[in-house]
């Protein structure tokens, strides 16, 4: 089995995180980091009370909801700012199964330190795409861009977000090395920081390729 890492590094410099010495071995005896770390920053699940969707926090989530047999989709090479549907599945939609997840590749993360690209151009989820993904009861949604919808468009943001959302559906976004992913489906597994009532929060994300056998509960599919 293949195990492969799609997670950000969190590391200063970047958007939303920063890290102080806190203790020294020299003077304390041990190292120990003083973090700051917006919710969303690098890659992240987002939970109902980031657009008041809910009170379900991202403690609150379901463990057995951040793991999901999922089809990848590529569309590596889409252009910034296209709004995908689900034609832009193509036959691999057909695939999949309610419970299952589903992985946009697109290569975005390849703009992760150019902003107006990563944040400000990005492919996004149309609504008839959102609307499918709630008909198809999947479980959980990822991809590489920094959001699902447009960041500049909270009329779209909160629509979109809050379409999933209510249904149930795991948003992970931000990942970061795809490239890697070499089969069309995949095991993923995301696990956020538990945060008391967390509108959203890092996350370290795998997906393994291979042989696996994976049953979700049959009340989540």
């Amino acid at each position: 089995m293949k195990i492969i890492d799609l997670t950000q590094t969190l590391k200063t410099g970047m958007r939303g995180f920063s890290s102080l010495s806190a203790k020294t071995t020299e003077k304390d005896g041990w190292n120990a980091s003083l973090l700051e770390i917006y919710s969303h920053a690098g890659t992240h699940i987002d939970a109902q009370p980031h657009f008041g969707a809910g009170k379900t926090g991202i403690d609150r989530i379901p463990v057995e909801n951040f793991v999901a047999e999922c089809q990848v989709i590529d569309l590596t090479g889409i252009p910034p700012r296209s709004v995908i549907k689900p034609d832009s599945l193509g036959k691999n939609r057909h695939q999949i199964k309610p419970g299952n997840g589903l992985i946009i590749k697109t290569g975005w993360s390849k703009y992760v330190d150019e902003p107006e690209m990563y944040r400000d151009s990005l492919p996004r989820i149309g609504e008839e795409l959102a609307l499918w993904c709630v008909r198809s009861k999947i479980r959980m949604l990822a991809v590489e861009p920094p959001s699902v919808a447009d960041v500049n468009n909270i009329t779209e943001l909160k629509r979109i977000h809050t379409l999933l959302m209510k249904a149930g559906i795991v948003i992970i976004e931000g990942l970061a090395n795809t490239e890697q992913i070499t089969s069309d489906r995949v095991l993923l597994i995301a696990l956020p920081l538990k945060i008391e009532s967390g509108d959203g929060a890092p996350c370290r994300v795998i997906a393994m390729e291979g042989k696996f056998n994976f049953k979700p509960d049959k009340s989540l599919q």
